[in-house]
C-alpha cells in the first residue's frame, strides 16, 4: 500500500520495492533531467547566462591562464547538448567586460568574477531544494547508479573533469 512521505513543502508516495523495480530508468532519467536542467537554465537565465556560458566562467576561474579558446572548446563540447556556438559564448562574455583575452589566453574579470558568484550563489539554492530530504548516501548511491548505467551502456562513467 502506498503512503505519502512528506519533507519540506514537498509529499510524495511512497510504494513497494517491487512496483519501484518495475519502473522505467528512462522515464525517471529523462524526467529528472528535464526538471534539474531546467532549474539550472531559468537560474542562468537571471544572468542572460546559458549553461555554456557557466561552464566557461567557472573553467577559466578554476585553472586562470589555462584555457585558450580551443582548449575550452574542445573540453566542453561533449557537454553541450543544444548546438551552441561556443565561440560567440565566448565573445559575449569579453563584450560584456565579464572575460578578456590576452595572447590566445582567457582570463576571468572582477565583474565576471562577480557574475560568476551571483549565480554559483543561485546554483546553491537550486541544489539545496533539489537534495531536500534526500541524505548524502542516498544521492552518492543515486550518482553511482546512473554511472553504473551510463558505463553498461558504453558511456563515459567516469566523474567530469
Amino acid at each position: 500500500m502506498a503512503e505519502d512521505k512528506e519533507h519540506g513543502d514537498v509529499s510524495i508516495k511512497e510504494y513497494p520495492e517491487e512496483q519501484l523495480n518495475a519502473q522505467p530508468l528512462g522515464y525517471w532519467s529523462g524526467e529528472g533531467y528535464r526538471r534539474v536542467v531546467g532549474r539550472i537554465r531559468a537560474d542562468l537565465a537571471v544572468e542572460g547566462l546559458t549553461q555554456p556560458h557557466w561552464w566557461t566562467l567557472n573553467h577559466v576561474a578554476g585553472a586562470p591562464g589555462l584555457w585558450s579558446r580551443s582548449t575550452l572548446t574542445a573540453k566542453l563540447r561533449p557537454f553541450d547538448d543544444l548546438g551552441i556556438d561556443l565561440d560567440d559564448v565566448f565573445l559575449d562574455l569579453i563584450d560584456r567586460g565579464w572575460l578578456k583575452e590576452d595572447g590566445g589566453t582567457l582570463t576571468l574579470t572582477e565583474t565576471g568574477e562577480a557574475g560568476r558568484r551571483r549565480a554559483w550563489d543561485r546554483s546553491a539554492q537550486a541544489q539545496e531544494v533539489m537534495r531536500d530530504g534526500i541524505t548524502t548516501a542516498d544521492y552518492v548511491t543515486t550518482i553511482n547508479v546512473l554511472r553504473r548505467v551510463i558505463g553498461n551502456l558504453g558511456g563515459e562513467s567516469d566523474l567530469p573533469g
